[in-house]
């Protein structure tokens, strides 16, 4: 077989038309640059879509676990009003509502006398009785007449 080119082809060959049997450097520098961006592309992607967890990772628990929840939605449903949510309950506090109730309670329990305020992590003694248990501790001391909002039925109060 000769190596001399047909006579009616071009003299000059563009740099990406290779011999026959030859290594197509073209088509390699492409499936790299190809694999490089899908791999680029897939990363940046995956880098977006965790952003709303990103903006929640400093508040409290509930509010990350349920950010994270609905990331993690939006990326195996590919419903993008998942991600939305994720972002915008990320980027919204949560008020902390239970603090204050707390801090209600323990004020309450402390002027019902049931715990008192040097041992608040103490639980407070409960009176032995199921009647001891509705009624309240001043009814003892000023019976149960001087108190209209007594908490006892009205079958069990005493005329």
């Amino acid at each position: 077989m000769s190596v001399a080119t047909h006579p009616l082809a071009p003299h000059y060959l563009p740099g990406f038309i290779t011999a026959p049997g030859e290594t197509d450097y073209l088509f390699v520098g492409s499936v790299i640059f190809l694999i490089i961006v899908v791999l680029a592309v897939g990363s940046l992607y995956f880098w977006l879509h965790a952003l709303p967890e990103r903006l929640a990772h400093g508040t409290n628990n509930l509010q990350f676990e349920l950010v994270a929840v609905l990331a993690l939605l939006a990326l195996f449903t590919h419903i993008n009003a998942f991600w939305v949510a994720a972002l915008l309950l990320a980027l919204v506090p949560i008020p902390d509502f239970w603090t204050p109730l707390a801090t209600m309670a323990e004020s309450l329990a402390r002027m019902a006398g049931r715990r008192s305020p040097a041992s608040p992590d103490v639980p407070a003694q409960e009176p032995q009785g199921a009647i001891a248990n509705l009624s309240h501790p001043a009814d003892e001391v000023d019976g149960p007449d001087d108190h209209p909002q007594s908490v006892l039925p009205v079958e069990k109060r005493q005329p």
